[in-house]
């Protein structure tokens, strides 16, 4: 089948100085000590031009224009025969991996496909080590992205990147951040994808395609496997939409892995609130609902393409939240796969019905540790905002293991508890467990939820990524407006630290 929607990364090499054809060089302004910035990776013969041909020193020229060292803020100085530098600010001048790539990110996303600023572009910071580099690859690719129009020609392919470095030894880190940042912009395309595009089926089939080149295996359960399975959240959840559920398999396996991560993510398509229908202002952005679906199967296509030896398997629980006569009820009682029964207390919080179906599959093939993604509550969001996610595990090793990894891939979250006062909230009259309890710590009681469906023994962790996986406002550092492809990065760096 044709992709419903294909993102190229640009190509993206390392090399010691920049190339005649690169039309832009990125430089880097820092701070140092009192009021002093320095200039970072600026070549010597684009000095020589802006001081030949504009009489100019290019600190000089670039303060004047209104250059800072804040992180992100961007200049571009005028074009001569040599090419052209564009000065963003990168903060402090002993830079961390997250101050390359999002000044990276923002050089890049202000002059791509600006006028007057044509050409191939290298990022020249003055950096040596792996990690730098791999940020300020990671930040570029990131920052070029674009969304596709839908209805006309697809996008054009970005520019050629070069990453300037004295380290001709760190190949590799460019290669893992292709890998990663071309994962986060598929993450990102199914998220921007309209709903009447992007559904259970249509996404199944893409997700499918995506990773059929691969060493993935893939299983799909249709709407009537379900039934036969016992999935009786996912079939609840799916049951008022004439797009019916499926849940997605997909097991990466290589040789020599000792340890295997089970990935679980929440693939509602789009999510109406069912009866507990929603308002429609809280509508509209609801085909972002699958971005835990999209960040768990974008991360296990980058861990396969990067060869890590670490078993992966992923479901994606896909479904379409509707309202009509065949969809569940709140008060529904509804038994769940392995039998556990839930007494459903919302339609609209539909997210952790589907989830728990799969929590309890992935629990069957014995991972050593389980990882859920979800964009579940809005209390997380009303909690932590819109740009930092929630945590919570069933051990502090566990949370302590995933905070460390979102810290090496530079993302945000921040570590919840599940009380036991609040699990006991979910008690029920009529079945073994309520889907929720009452209005406060609601994002709480999702993970005391779902952490019933967790075999004792396993390790888990629930990553909360309501807030940062849609950006409903302007584009900042690496995150565009729409879909942010968020959990990906921090899911491929969990796999890579057990790998070791």
């Amino acid at each position: 089948m044709t992709r419903l929607t294909v993102y190229t990364p640009p190509a993206v090499s390392l090399a010691k100085s920049p190339s005649r054809s690169n039309g832009v060089v990125v430089v880097g302004l820092a701070s140092s000590s009192g009021d002093d910035a320095n200039l970072l990776g600026v070549p010597a013969n684009l000095s020589k031009a802006y001081s030949k041909q504009l009489s100019s020193d290019v600190l000089e020229l670039a303060t004047e224009l209104g250059a800072t060292s804040e992180l992100g803020a961007v200049t571009v100085l005028p074009k001569t025969s040599e090419g052209r530098l564009v000065v963003v600010g990168v903060g402090e001048v002993d830079v961390t991996p997250a101050q390359v790539r999002q000044a990276a990110a923002s050089a890049l996303r202000s002059i791509v496909g600006k006028e007057k600023v044509t050409g191939d572009i290298a990022v020249s910071f003055d950096i040596v080590d792996p990690e730098l580099i791999q940020a300020a690859a990671e930040g570029a690719i990131l920052g070029a992205y674009s969304i596709a129009k839908q209805g006309r020609d697809q996008r054009a392919a970005g520019p050629v990147i070069e990453i300037i470095s004295n380290n001709a030894k760190a190949g590799d880190a460019v290669e893992r951040a292709t890998a990663i940042a071309a994962a986060v912009a598929t993450a990102r395309d199914w998220v921007n994808l309209p709903p009447n595009l992007l559904y259970p089926e249509s996404f199944a089939a893409d997700a499918a395609e995506y990773l059929k080149p691969l060493k993935v295996n893939v299983e799909v359960l249709d709407d009537k496997a379900l039934a036969k399975g016992g999935y009786g959240g996912i079939m609840a959840v799916g049951g008022g939409s004439e797009r019916k559920p499926r849940l997605f398999r997909a097991e990466y396996s290589p040789r020599g892995a000792k340890q295997t991560l089970a990935l679980v993510g929440k693939g509602i398509t789009f999510d109406s609130g069912g009866l507990d229908i929603k308002p429609a202002d809280g509508m509209y952005d609801m085909k972002c609902d699958m971005g835990g679906a999209a960040a768990v199967l974008a991360a296990t296509a980058a861990i396969a393409t990067l060869g890590l030896p670490v078993r992966v398997i992923a479901y994606a629980s896909m479904a379409e939240n509707m309202p009509s006569g065949s969809a569940y009820r709140p008060s529904d009682v509804l038994t769940m796969y392995g039998g556990t029964t839930v007494e459903n207390a919302n339609t609209d919080a539909e997210g952790r019905l589907v989830m728990a179906d799969a929590l309890a599959r992935a629990g069957e093939d014995n991972p050593d540790l389980v990882v859920d993604v979800a964009t579940l509550t809005g209390a997380c969001m009303v909690a932590l905002g819109r740009r930092i996610a929630g945590l919570m595990a069933n051990d502090d090793l566990t949370a302590d293991t995933v905070l460390d990894a979102a810290e090496v891939a530079g993302e945000p979250f921040w570590h919840l508890p599940i009380p036991d006062h609040i699990a006991k909230g979910l008690k029920s009259s009529i079945a073994d467990v309520k889907s929720s309890g009452d209005r406060y710590g609601g994002a709480l009681a999702a993970g005391a939820f779902l952490q019933t469906f967790v075999p004792d023994g396993i390790s888990w962790a629930h990553l909360d990524i309501a807030g940062p996986a849609w950006n409903d406002k302007d584009a900042y550092a690496e995150i565009p407006a729409g879909g942010t492809g968020f959990g990906v990065r921090t899911l491929v760096a969990l796999a890579q630290h057990m790998a070791l």
